[in-house]
C-alpha cells in the first residue's frame, strides 16, 4: 500500500502542512504499529487554521488510537470531530507526516477495553489501580480511532 507522507513546519502555535512525494515505506509502518508520542496537526474547528499539539497514541490490534487524561475538553479531540482528517507527525526514531482520519467511539465498553490497554500496556499502570480509575477515563478522556488515509 503507498501512503503519501507531507511535511510540516511550525509557525509560532500555528502549523503548515504541505504534501510531499515519498511513500510510506516499513520503517514509517513500525513507528505506526510501535506507538509512543508524537504530533498532530489538525484544523481548528472554529478558525480553520492548522494546529499542532504533542500526544501519545497506541497500537492494539492493529487499530490506531489517540487517548489522554481525564478530566478536561481537549482542543484537538473537538478539532477532529469537526475535521476528522488530520496529520500524525512521527518525530522519535523516524520522523515522516502521515495523512489519517479520526473518529470517535461512543460504545463505553469498546473505550473501556482500549483505555485498559492503554493505561496497563502503553502506561504501565497496575491492573488494579487502572480498573479502579477506568470509569474516569471512560467518561471524561479523550478518545480517537485513526487510520491512514
Amino acid at each position: 500500500m503507498r501512503w503519501p507522507i507531507a511535511s510540516s513546519y511550525l509557525l509560532g502555535n500555528i502549523a503548515t502542512v504541505s504534501m510531499v512525494g515519498p511513500i510510506m515505506d516499513a520503517r514509517v509502518k513500525e513507528a505506526l504499529d510501535r506507538g509512543g508520542i508524537a504530533d498532530i496537526t489538525t484544523t481548528g474547528r472554529k478558525t480553520g487554521l492548522p494546529r499542532r499539539v504533542e500526544i501519545y497514541f497506541h497500537q492494539f490490534d492493529g487499530e490506531y488510537y489517540l487517548t489522554g487524561r481525564p478530566g478536561f475538553k481537549r482542543d484537538w479531540e473537538a478539532n477532529i470531530k469537526a475535521h476528522p482528517k488530520f496529520t500524525l507527525n512521527l518525530k522519535r526514531g523516524v520522523t515522516a507526516d502521515v495523512p489519517v482520519v479520526g473518529e470517535t467511539e461512543a460504545d463505553p465498553e469498546k473505550r473501556a477495553v482500549i483505555i485498559f490497554r492503554a493505561l496497563t500496556e502503553s502506561w504501565g499502570s497496575e491492573p488494579v489501580r487502572a480498573r479502579a480509575h477506568l470509569g474516569q477515563y471512560v467518561e471524561t478522556a479523550p478518545f480517537i480511532r485513526f487510520k491512514p488515509i
